[in-house]
């Protein structure tokens, strides 16, 4: 017996075998349920997500020989006719070769005749977008009354290039893109199912190829299995698909935290010289940057990316302004992609632009030292407090709290009675967490109400930074030959109040 591709052996046979559209299936199972029944349906989707596959079985659903059903039995002539796509009365038309309006009319002379097998005569037309004008014109007509005995299923990539006169005479059902772990999924259950030993990296990697589809999912499902001479791992995937290994990625990523250019030039050559698109390189690189800002905002690694432990701490190392001017950066190096002098020049200058356009607030140098475990040590709360991925109130908490020390896992904090209503459990969790990540180690906070006794808090430092650089400004100010020469002529004077330091406006106070 010849070989049957997984891509047509595991095809869905009724709608409980339909992957992830749910959405879609249910509201037809309830249709023909009820037998509310419309005579003209419009599928669209992307590619390989389900739409031909619905339309037959609604097609088997609407002329199983025991009725029309929901649950089609799958066994009876006109159900194994439809499977096999031999059944007369289910008449499949590719209209990207089908586009003039000649070809529409001979589809349509047929259309008033009773069925030949079936209870309906069912015209299923894929890529329907591709008819021209006049075609669409000429099925205007039969598609708003068509015979009790004619059902149309319609399937599209393209929706919008559909006229809105089409649009209105179909139910209309969108077909979602399928999650990578979505079809990773799938793929295990049925490598499981044809015997095949699999890695879940493996798994992973072939879902995010798939780029949505399923049947592209299963297609490379079947190539990675004849690469990998039966088995499913990891690396020999990865050689197939061509991409990148991850190791590198994250590698160039915490080079680029770090702010150590000659690693930075160094991890990017070797990916510009070890990938097959350097395009890929730039959109995984704001996809891991997306990880990291999920990161920041949630406290944890978000599951189905890189490595979560490496995550975290690039979360801790970088603020949360740099993630985001990272990530327009990476999506702008893709742009400009075909307009660099070569590949390997675009990525540089992507990931210099990167180090060159840090906030000069926000090096690795803020951070605070790992400290040893065990005992106190020395640490400069403020400092810690601004390289912290915070927002909100547990921003605020950490803001106008003291350091009061450091015991074992344990910080001891200290707010005074103004601020005692920013604790709460939810927002010293989030500050612990932020701590973990940040110093490498888990933390426990301790967070007490009272008097600061001269203690300086990270707004106290930042209000006195603030007050110290307006003085200088002020007193550069008084010493401006034009200032002073304002004053001798018309007698003018600076309003103290008025008087900005540099970078002020990005301050909170």
């Amino acid at each position: 017996m010849s070989y049957q591709a997984l891509a047509r052996k595991w095809r869905p046979r009724v709608f409980e075998d339909v992957v992830g559209q749910a959405h879609v299936v249910t509201a037809l199972a309830n249709a023909l349920e009820s037998q509310r029944l419309h005579h003209a349906f419009l599928f669209s989707g992307t590619r390989g997500v389900g739409k031909t596959t619905i339309a037959r079985i609604l097609a088997k659903c609407l002329n199983c020989e025991r009725g029309v059903t929901a649950h089609p039995c799958g066994e009876c002539a006109a159900c194994r006719e439809i499977d096999e796509g031999r059944f007369v009365d289910l008449i499949e038309v590719d209209a990207a070769s089908k586009t003039k309006v000649e070809d529409t009319r001979d589809l349509l002379e047929n259309v008033p005749y009773a069925p030949t097998r079936g209870r309906y005569k069912v015209y299923l037309i894929d890529e329907v977008h591709m008819l021209s004008a006049h075609s669409f014109n000429a099925l205007l007509k039969t598609l708003e009354e068509p015979p009790p005995h004619v059902k149309f299923l319609l399937a599209t990539t393209d929706p919008q290039r559909l006229p809105a006169t089409v649009l209105s005479r179909c139910l209309q059902f969108s077909l979602k893109r399928l999650g990578a772990g979505r079809i990773a999924a799938h793929l295990g259950r049925v490598a499981a199912a044809e015997g095949v030993s699999a890695e879940p990296a493996a798994l992973e990697a072939l879902g995010a190829a798939a780029d949505g589809s399923v049947r592209d999912g299963l297609s490379l499902l079947d190539q990675a299995i004849a690469f990998g001479g039966g088995v499913l791992r990891e690396d020999a995937v990865r050689e197939m698909l061509g991409t990148l290994d991850r190791g590198a990625l994250l590698a160039l990523a915490e080079a680029l935290a770090a702010g150590d250019p000659g690693e930075v030039l160094r991890r990017a050559g070797d990916l510009a010289e070890g990938a097959p698109d350097l395009e890929e390189v730039l959109v995984r690189l704001a996809a891991l940057l997306h990880q990291v800002a999920l990161t920041q905002l949630l406290g944890e690694a978000p599951p189905g990316g890189e490595d979560p432990a490496r995550v975290a701490a690039l979360a801790g190392a970088l603020a949360p302004g740099d993630v985001q001017l990272w990530y327009q950066f990476a999506l702008l190096g893709r742009r400009d992609l075909p307009l660099a002098p070569d590949p390997k020049t675009a990525l540089e200058m992507t990931v210099l632009r990167m180090l060159a356009f840090r906030p000069a607030g926000s090096p690795q140098a803020a951070r605070a030292p790992l400290p040893p475990p065990g005992g106190d040590a020395p640490l400069d709360w403020p400092a810690t407090v601004a390289a912290l991925p915070l927002q909100g109130m547990a921003r605020e908490l950490a803001m106008n709290s003291v350091l009061l020390g450091w015991e074992a896992d344990r910080l001891r904090l200290r707010v005074d009675a103004a601020h005692a209503q920013m604790r709460g459990a939810a927002r010293e969790g989030q500050l612990e967490r932020a701590l973990s990540v940040h110093l490498g180690r888990a933390v426990r906070l301790s967070i007490e109400v009272g008097p600061l006794d001269g203690a300086e808090s990270p707004t106290q430092r930042v209000r006195r930074e603030l007050a110290e650089r307006r003085g200088v400004a002020a007193r550069a100010l008084d010493q401006d030959p034009t200032v002073q020469h304002l004053r001798a002529v018309f007698s003018a004077a600076v309003v103290e109040e008025s008087v900005r330091a540099g970078g002020e406006n990005d301050v909170e106070t």
